[in-house]
């Protein structure tokens, strides 16, 4: 078994492309479904973020494992592999684990530390386990990414104050947030991340709406805010100065005609629409709508961002360095022990073979005798070879550890199956581990 990880983010590929490609939670147990049902694919777990959609999976063949995922995502978005090829990134086995603890600690985020790609990670595998599309393999490495993530953050400065996507874009706004009045459309997680944000960046009055009123009140709560009727937007936007807009909608939640609309009467003020969803909350013609300001994460993307020290992302980086070697060393010793158990298999068949073949020789053993036979023998066989598999775990543990299986399956022509054959998929969410 091996791991791969292909897809696109915002390093790769424009914001068309990653609205194509985005998969909304009411999604992911299809496209997981249709992943697992690959030949080569035995386990996967999608994540899908407003900058980045990534399949990691557990493959019993690379290119026969990348063709099937690209395949998919390619059917996703409506286009032919070979389009979708040129955007794509792949990372195969020691790569990717390392991109995972990476995306895990915020590395290879747009806002280089931000947090919230730690929760994205978490529902992403839970939905994965729930769907039975995770198994040992994924299991261990997304929990590993997730005691990292975490471990980067508390040990490091690498997120510089809470620095994220939110704020990122409240930067860019002309003249700042403080005072002004502010409506968040959404109320999933990037929405209260919104409402917490702009309440830290001291805005006047702040509302919120979403198509599912009792989850905006309920954030409205949290956050002092004030929700409003998802019905009135029209009429809420022409009294507002800054809108964020993070919703799961298939479809542009403000139209050209819809935020036209709200600039009349406005005495000239600028409307600052700050749109972080994908897809697109905020129709693209809508910019060129007279005293609108869009900012949307295709000029972050194209944005200086504030980046953390380099002293903290040093010291990050050797977070998940040595984290990476930690599971590498688990995948390897995890490779050996099908070997290991085949050997000791193998052993046991010869020692009963020799004891039947003693029996017929010397029917005149006593039952007594026949057994302090058979304990010395098996005692003999199994201190020798405790210490070639002790050490054969051991030296499993580390790179190039592989070669001493092999040779072992070699010398004593061991018949291994695959771990493939054997692996249990459904797996439950340790939620324990994550959170130690």
């Amino acid at each position: 078994m091996n791991l791969l990880v292909v897809g696109v983010s915002h390093h790769t590929a424009p914001v068309e492309l990653l609205e194509r490609l985005s998969i909304p939670t009411d999604d992911t147990r299809s496209v997981l479904a249709a992943l697992v049902a690959q030949p080569f694919v035995n386990e996967a777990v999608v994540l899908s973020t407003c900058n980045r959609v990534e399949v990691y999976a557990a493959v019993t063949a690379f290119h026969g494992g990348l063709a099937e995922i690209g395949a998919v995502l390619a059917d996703r978005a409506g286009l032919d592999v070979a389009s979708l090829a040129s955007h794509l990134y792949v990372h195969y086995d020691d790569d990717a684990a390392r991109h995972a603890l990476r995306v895990a600690a915020g590395l290879d985020s747009m806002v280089v530390g931000e947090a919230q790609i730690l929760g994205q990670l978490r529902d992403a595998y839970g939905h994965a386990a729930e769907h039975d599309a995770a198994g040992q393999f994924l299991h261990e490495l997304m929990q590993q990414a997730l005691r990292v993530g975490k471990r980067v953050h508390a040990e490091t400065g690498i997120d510089h104050a809470g620095q994220s996507v939110v704020s990122a874009a409240i930067a860019l706004a002309p003249g700042g947030v403080a005072g002004r009045s502010a409506l968040v459309i959404g109320a999933g997680s990037m929405g209260g991340l919104a409402l917490a944000t702009l309440s830290r960046a001291e805005v006047g009055r702040l509302l919120v709406t979403n198509r599912g009123a009792d989850r905006a009140q309920r954030l409205a709560a949290l956050h002092s805010a004030t929700a409003v009727d998802f019905a009135a937007l029209a009429e809420t936007l022409r009294t507002v100065d800054v809108v964020v807009c993070a919703t799961a909608s298939p479809e542009p939640v403000l139209t050209e005609s819809l935020v036209r609309a709200a600039m009349v009467d406005r005495s000239g003020a600028d409307l600052v629409l700050l749109d972080l969803a994908v897809p697109r909350d905020v129709a693209p013609e809508a910019a060129a709508v007279p005293g609108v300001v869009l900012i949307d994460l295709a000029r972050l993307a194209a944005t200086s961002l504030d980046e953390p020290s380099s002293a903290d992302r040093e010291a990050a980086d050797a977070i998940v360095a040595s984290e990476v070697e930690a599971f590498l060393s688990w995948l390897r010793g995890r490779d050996v022990a099908p070997t290991v158990a085949a050997l000791r298999a193998r052993a046991d068949e010869v020692v009963e073979s020799e004891l039947s073949r003693l029996a017929q020789r010397r029917p005149d053993l006593t039952p007594d005798q026949r057994a302090d036979v058979a304990h010395a023998i098996h005692r003999v066989v199994q201190r020798l070879l405790h210490s070639p598999t002790v050490r054969v775990r051991q030296l499993a543990g580390k790179p190039g550890g592989d070669q001493y299986a092999a040779l072992l399956r070699e010398l004593f022509d061991l018949a291994v199956p695959d771990r493939a054959d054997n692996l249990t998929r459904a797996v439950d969410v340790d939620s324990d581990r994550e959170t130690s």
